[in-house]
């Protein structure tokens, strides 16, 4: 469909590049109305009666080294003549006609009220799997049919052909209402519930695209493994991620995988599982290292310590990005049976984020960009972390030496 500002005359247009081109909108406009984005972008789990699709849309062409800004609008699907024009298709057929040359790329920004469905989502995968030169962003404030299995197949095809599919959380709702809405400079004033409908819906889509060992999303690898002491806006739940590698001595990778938590499963345990499944070469040595976004809990820990003195060929090596619930003694002691039992624990540094990228996230060939103060936020964790772990040292010295203080006297002579 054409952009509310376009000027173009209603009509059909050729066929152009696989896409038959839509008739053009007759009212132009340049912005949506206050009304119109409230009631069509309000992120609801379940809506009735919004049977209008929209897409506020930004196109940015790279320049040199970086993209600037190339064209912004807004999007909606038509009925003509009994037939719907879903707005997707209505993009790209305009998008063909008028923007796309192959010698230059692009950086699309979609802002939905709705996800695509399926047939859309189908014609969008095959858009970017035909033009190299065009990357894009989908941000959709609400899942259309989520609970059907071929609109989550629909969206998770997306994602393996690069599009990145998120959530409008406050942000982004922000945004379009500054940048889409004939807003006459007043303020965005949120709905009731936008942050718990938000999160709802991101859990949503996270199983469907994060819960399998695909690459990780970027928008989900910061989230989750961002080592910030505060949640960043917008607010969102912190879960169990474990990123691990297996490796042989010559250092080739074995195998690698990406696990969450599950009800009654965490990820430490599936990993085990998954472990136990190869029927590793008991003769050959393994070094497995595990990026996990919270440290075990006791549970977990102690099912690792049980699962390394099993395999003395495994060296287990764990980084974390935080500590969980580092000031209670049983977490603690977790962290303690582990260094005991020989398995490195340490905290995730920017090498190790930069390496967790490369390897298990969908960073487009884009390098790891560290957010503000990780540095200081992974020395701080980590000094904390070398306190519970020295407690351990001491607490081990002092009961020895109760035990036998004989030889506890002739090690320090």
């Amino acid at each position: 469909m054409e952009p509310l500002h376009s000027r173009q005359r209603p009509g059909l247009q050729p066929a152009h590049r696989g896409y038959s081109q839509m008739p053009w909108i007759r009212n132009h406009m340049w912005r949506l109305d206050p009304d119109t984005f409230y009631f069509q972008f309000h992120n609801l789990l379940y809506a009735n009666g919004r049977n209008c699709s929209y897409i506020c849309y930004r196109v940015e062409r790279r320049k040199h080294r970086s993209y600037v800004s190339f064209d912004w609008g807004v999007f909606h699907n038509q009925v003509k003549a009994g037939t719907r024009c879903h707005t997707e298709l209505h993009f790209l057929s305009w998008f063909c006609k008028m923007k796309l040359q192959p010698d230059e790329c692009y950086r699309i920004t979609w802002y939905m009220s709705w996800s695509p469905c399926v047939k859309c989502a189908k014609q969008v995968a095959d858009f970017l799997a035909r033009y190299r030169n065009v990357t894009l962003s989908i941000f959709a404030a609400r899942l259309y049919y989520f609970q059907d299995v071929a609109y989550r197949q629909g969206l998770l095809g997306l994602s393996h052909q690069g599009a990145s599919v998120n959530i409008m959380s406050y942000r982004e709702f922000k945004y379009c209402w500054k940048k889409f809405v004939d807003s006459q400079r007043r303020r965005f004033k949120p709905w009731k519930k936008l942050d718990i409908n938000y999160q709802r819906l991101f859990a949503e889509l996270e199983d469907i695209l994060g819960n399998t060992m695909n690459l990780l999303r970027e928008t989900l690898f910061k989230q989750q493994f961002g080592n910030q002491p505060r949640v960043p806006l917008p607010h969102y739940r912190r879960k169990t991620y474990l990123c691990y590698q297996l490796k042989q001595p010559d250092d080739s990778t074995l195998d690698r995988g990406c696990f969450r938590n599950k009800k009654q499963r965490h990820a430490e345990i599936r990993f085990i599982d998954k472990i136990n499944s190869l029927n590793l070469d008991p003769r050959q040595s393994y070094k497995i290292i595990c990026y996990i976004t919270w440290s075990p809990c006791p549970r977990c820990a102690s099912e690792l310590v049980d699962f390394i003195t099993g395999n003395d060929h495994l060296i287990l090596q764990i980084f974390a990005s935080r500590l969980y619930f580092h000031w209670k003694k049983p977490f603690q002691r977790g962290l303690q049976q582990l260094q005991a039992a020989g398995i490195s624990v340490a905290v995730m540094t920017h090498t190790e984020f930069e390496d967790c990228w490369e390897q298990f996230v969908d960073n487009q060939s884009r390098p790891f960009q560290p957010w503000e103060k990780l540095q200081q936020y992974s020395a701080s964790i980590t000094r904390r972390l070398q306190r519970i772990l020295t407690m351990f040292f001491v607490a081990s010295l002092v009961a020895q030496m109760v035990k036998n203080p004989l030889a506890m006297q002739e090690i320090w002579i």
